[in-house]
Parts: structure tokens; sequence; C-alpha cells
């Protein structure tokens, strides 16, 4: 499924292989389109009323190179309505009423037209209001196209009389699909990590990703774009790894155990070394937000907090500014006191749980939501913190053959140091422990 055009040219179709690459991509049926499953997918709103025939006019609000144009263009087609494309930048009012009066005249011959308006924000008050009476009486179908947000850059009368849909970038497999589309129209190929390399590249834009393409189709050798041909036409060094081979584990690797070292200039290194080469952007953020709980923990209980927000970030912005998100944690986690305390008290609890007998849960944790369970002793002994100093009670919570146990052993390093002698004022007012027989 594709954004654009995937039938080669027709044989008479003079011109046909000098037009753009991705005007010759563009799809003709919607089982070719790839992409805004959140509103192109089976049963999502807009395919349903493209499958309809129930459309209304529309705003189509997103980033560059995700379609719009081409969207447009299709539901003219399937909808069999006239297409008038329209250019806020090359148009004024009088261009306005010229193509209305053409829209009303062939309406009232039974014919629809889609006035397909780009760049619908350049156009002014007095300009979006001039559409209005056109929209209200049906003369058209109005489909306007816009990087900017809407509610800020279109009156609010055309606003109320249009459905707002947002597109959403490509993602680098949409791309690579598309791209694997191309390859066929231009009789080329490649490999699959040079063609992720280029989705990385066009950040979502599916036009660009034709572009250099394209570009590097016409610098390649014996029918083979490789990554000679990609750098010639991008100026960028193509770092090519198997995302699921050795390179892979050896530079995660590399990261993980900069950060450890708490060396931050070596763990920009290799994180730049993974950005460059196309890396997935969100398992690099899972693999440094499990730094911050595996290497870090309590010492600096923020890092878990800027990871966290630096895979939202990545998740929000994409490539390249969240990026920059994710330098920032890998300095931030480098320069953190370490600890393991944390990880190595879940694991020795777990230990325990597995090569250990379970033991029933003491009789003062258990609920008594009856009167039966009261009787047999559920809740009995049950001391609530709340009612203590300090909300600290003298109440025993593990199993008695476990009485004593310690699993947390905090660290003196970062915050872990006061969690440490806060710990040791918590167990001094426990029971003392008998020895064992």
């Amino acid at each position: 499924m594709s954004l654009f055009d995937i039938t080669p040219p027709q044989p008479g179709d003079q011109g046909s292989s000098k037009r753009p690459l991705a005007e010759r991509m563009r799809p003709e049926r919607l089982e070719d389109f790839v992409g805004q499953q959140h509103i192109m997918g089976p049963g999502k709103p807009l395919r349903a009323q493209i499958e309809r025939d129930e459309l209304q006019s529309l705003i189509l609000w997103g980033p560059p190179g995700v379609g719009k144009t081409t969207l447009a263009k299709l539901i003219a087609r399937l909808t069999r309505c006239d297409f008038i494309p329209f250019s806020a930048v090359l148009s004024g009012i009088k261009e306005i009423k010229a193509v209305m009066m053409e829209a009303e005249r062939t309406r009232r011959l039974g014919r629809r037209t889609v006035l397909f308006v780009d760049e619908i924000h350049r156009f002014n008050k007095a300009q979006q209001d001039a559409f209005l009476p056109y929209v209200e009486r049906g003369d058209v179908i109005l489909i306007g196209a816009t990087t900017e947000n809407p509610s800020f850059e279109v009156v609010s009368a055309l606003l109320s009389r249009t459905k707002v849909y947002a597109l959403q970038a490509l993602s680098v497999l949409e791309i690579v699909t598309l791209l694997e589309r191309a390859l066929k129209t231009l009789e080329l190929t490649a490999p699959g990590n040079l063609l992720e390399q280029i989705a990385v590249y066009s950040n979502g834009d599916a036009r660009a990703a034709y572009n250099i393409l394209e570009l590097a189709s016409s610098v390649a050798q014996s029918g083979v774009v490789d990554a000679a041909a990609v750098e010639a036409v991008t100026g960028r060094k193509t770092l090519l790894y198997d995302k699921s081979g050795e390179q892979h584990f050896n530079l995660i690797s590399a990261l993980h155990k900069s950060v450890r070292s708490s060396d931050p200039d070596a763990a920009l290194y290799w994180l730049a070394r993974m950005l460059e080469a196309g890396e997935d952007r969100l398992y690099i953020a899972r693999r440094l937000m499990r730094m911050a709980i595996e290497d870090i923990g309590l010492a600096d209980p923020r890092a878990l907090e800027q990871a966290v927000a630096a895979q939202q970030a990545v998740h929000f912005l994409g490539t390249p500014e969240g990026d920059q998100a994710l330098a920032q944690v890998a300095i931030y986690l480098s320069v953190a006191p370490k600890s393991d305390a944390s990880y190595r008290a879940l694991n020795a609890a777990r230990e325990t749980a597995a090569h250990q007998i379970s033991e029933p849960v003491p009789m003062q944790l258990r609920n008594a939501p009856t009167r039966p369970m009261k009787e047999w002793g559920y809740g009995e002994g049950y001391q609530h913190a709340h009612q203590f100093e300090d909300a600290l009670n003298a109440m025993e919570c593990l199993p008695d053959r476990l009485r004593g146990t310690r699993f947390s052993q905090p660290t003196n390093r970062g915050l872990e140091q006061r969690i440490a002698l806060r710990l040791e004022e918590i167990r001094a007012r426990k029971p003392v422990v008998p020895e064992q027989p």
C-alpha cells in the first residue's frame, strides 16, 4: 500500500519518464495507499466516506511529503469528481471567483468538482471567506492542505464547514515500502538496509525519499543503487549495519558500558554511530531507560524521569529533533551517581521466591472483608502505620521463616546514601529477630 502511483508509464505516454519520481508513483487505488491508517485504514472515517461516496469538504493537516496532494487526487478519482488544483501562493480572489463560476456550471450539468487548495494557510481572511458561499451551496468539495495548525491559520467560518484530518509523518517501514516499489519502476535494485538509511534521511517525507532515490539512480552503476550513490547525492556518509546482527549489539553494548563507566564522551560517540546508521530511535530510548533503572536506580531517581521524558520527546518529535533528547539523557546518565542496589535487591528477592517454599501471607497482612474471616484471624495484629509516630510501626511484614532477611542494601552513592540512613532508622524500630535454633 502506497501514497504514490505504482503504475509504470504506459506506451505512448510522452514525457512520463521525465516527470519527477514522486509524481509518477501516485496511486490510483485505495489498495495502493500506505500510511495514515488512523484515517484511511479499513473502517476508518475518511476511507468510509470515500467508499460510500459521502465526501464533505475537508482540510488535510500534516508535515510535508506525507501525501496531502496525492490523497486529494485519489479522492477525486475514486469519487468521479473533476479535480481542480489551486495554489494559495499564486492565486487571489479574482481567480477564486472564476474557478467557482466554472464549478457551479459543471454542477448544473450533474458533475461534482473537488477544489484542492494547496497551502491554504497562505490565503488571507478575505480570500478564505470567498470560498464560504460555494462550499455552503455544495458547488465544490473543498480540500485544503496545510502544514500549519488549522485552528490558527484557517478562519473559523470555513473551519466550521470542513472536517480536519491530521496526517502523520510516514514511518521508516512505510517509506521503505514506497522505495521498494519505486525501484521496480526504475528497474533498479538496492540493499534493504540502504533503503532504511534513505528513509531515515527523509525524516518521514516520502517526496524527499523519492528525490534521494531518483538522484542516486542517476549515478548508479550496473543497475544497483549502492551506498556510494546515496552518499554522492546526500553528502552524508552512510553507516550501514544489520540491525539484527553483531554490529547492532556491539554498538548498543558500547553505549551501555560507556554510560555505566561514567564516560559521557564515549557515550555520545557510540550514540552518534547508532543514529547515523539509522538505528530505531525508540529502541535506543528503551535501552537508555534500562540503563537508568539498572545502573543508576535510587542513587538518582531523576535518571528514570529523564529517560522516560526522552522517550516521549523522541516519539513526539521524531528525527532529527528527538535525537537531541537522546543525547541529553545519555549525558545525564553518564554523569549521574551509579548504583545497582535496586537491581541486585530484586534479583535476590526473585531468587528467594523461586527456590524456597511459597510462604503463606501472615495473618496481620490479610484483609478480612467478612465476619468468618475475622473469626479465623484474618487481619489480627495489623498495625496501621499512620496511627504511629512518624508512620513507623513494629509490625513484621515478611513470613516467619524469612524474618530478618535483607534484600535491599543501598550504597553510599548519591541519594542512596540518604536512603540507607533512613532504612537504618526504619529497621531499628523493628523487633529484634531471635536467632534460629
